[in-house]
């Protein structure tokens, strides 16, 4: 998923900041944050590494990623962040408190708490939603207010949200996919799934393990989806060897896989993400969805990445379907972007996000 925090309220004496305005795009991948009028200035892995034994935190970020699959016993590498929500509450906290730190690293010391927007999936529970607001407070927040992610993907997008038009976005994070039709400051009609680019990696992890008896790790997993993953298969069948851990013999193996079986591996996931966006066309108003044939769809997220996922869609919608400029960062850009409309969020909390009952 893909999490959204901003400050409200900047005040300035001489050449002190009393209050600086953040974005914190706190995804189940990866973490952002922006600081207003710098940009991204933190670009880390949401991982987390912990001594088991004494409880306290090894490592954050990128150090922490570079130890999975390498720790000794007493050492547990986690992702605090699962489909989008808090699966960790006590270690989402302390990790969002070390990247707010260190975005922040050369404020002043007469600066205050900062007030903080936190993006959530469109679909989150009440409770999911409050889990979220606490930890952003416990992180060192002064207030939090929620915006639908898609929202933010959108404002990064480049797209007129504010303007009487239907515009569309799909944003494939780590572990969700937001869809969502949006005009007017809000969102019309949406659907957030559970599906997104951890499952395209643990697929491709099954369908090695199903296949060749060859286990792999997650990263090994993302660098096939990467350097080989497509949504369909094309004349270009590269071929790629990757290393695991023999299942019938224990000892480490070699096997070269190709693209194609790449594509076979990762359909399911491909086909939910396709339904997802049919769907939400389907519960779109008319006028809206004749803007949308004319603007496209845009995604944006890590998973727009996946090759040829925009034809796909595009087949399968008949609607001219674009990559955001910045996929990456659409969801940070986009906070950083509504930081310019925070009395608009203030006032409307919730702004475009259809909860469900806890």
């Amino acid at each position: 998923m893909f999490v959204l925090l901003c400050l409200r309220g900047r005040k300035r004496v001489g050449l002190f900041s009393f209050s600086q305005d953040l974005g914190i795009d706190l995804g189940t991948a990866n973490t952002l944050v922006f600081v207003k009028s710098k940009g991204i200035v933190v670009r880390e892995p949401s991982v987390v590494a912990i001594n088991k034994t004494t409880g306290d935190i090894e490592a954050v970020g990128g150090d922490a990623r570079n130890m999975i699959g390498r720790t000794p016993g007493n050492i547990s590498v986690i992702r605090p962040m699962k489909d989008g929500v808090i699966a960790d509450y006590d270690t989402t906290a302390s990790m969002m408190k070390y990247y707010i730190k260190l975005a922040q690293k050369n404020r002043s010391s007469f600066a205050k708490k900062p007030n903080v927007m936190v993006c959530v999936p469109s679909g989150i529970t009440m409770v999911e939603e409050r889990a979220v607001i606490d930890a952003t407070k416990h992180a060192g927040a002064k207030d939090a207010f929620p915006i639908a992610e898609p929202f933010a993907a959108a404002i990064g997008a480049g797209l007129p949200v504010w303007e009487p038009t239907g515009s569309m976005i799909v944003d494939i994070g780590g572990g969700t996919t937001e869809v969502a039709v949006i005009s007017l400051g809000g969102i019309v009609t949406s659907q957030s799934i559970r599906t997104a680019g951890d499952d395209m990696d643990d697929a491709i992890i099954q369908y090695v393990k199903r296949t060749y008896n060859l286990m792999i790790g997650e990263r090994s997993a993302e660098s096939i989806k990467v350097d080989i993953g497509s949504a369909k298969t094309s004349d270009d069948n590269a071929q790629m060897d990757i290393r695991g851990r023999d299942l019938l013999t224990g000892l480490p193996k070699t096997i070269s896989i190709s693209a194609s079986e790449i594509t076979t591996a990762l359909q399911d996931t491909v086909d939910a993400i396709v339904d997802a966006v049919k769907s939400t066309l389907e519960n779109t108003p008319p006028e809206l969805a004749a803007d949308i044939m004319d603007r496209g769809i845009v995604l944006s997220g890590g998973g727009a990445l996946l090759k040829d996922l925009d034809e796909v869609i595009s087949d399968e919608t008949k609607m001219p379907v674009f990559v955001a400029e910045e996929p990456l960062d659409s969801v940070a850009i986009g906070t950083g972007k509504s930081l310019e409309y925070i009395e608009h969020f203030k006032s409307h909390p919730n702004v475009g996000v259809q909860r469900l009952s806890d």
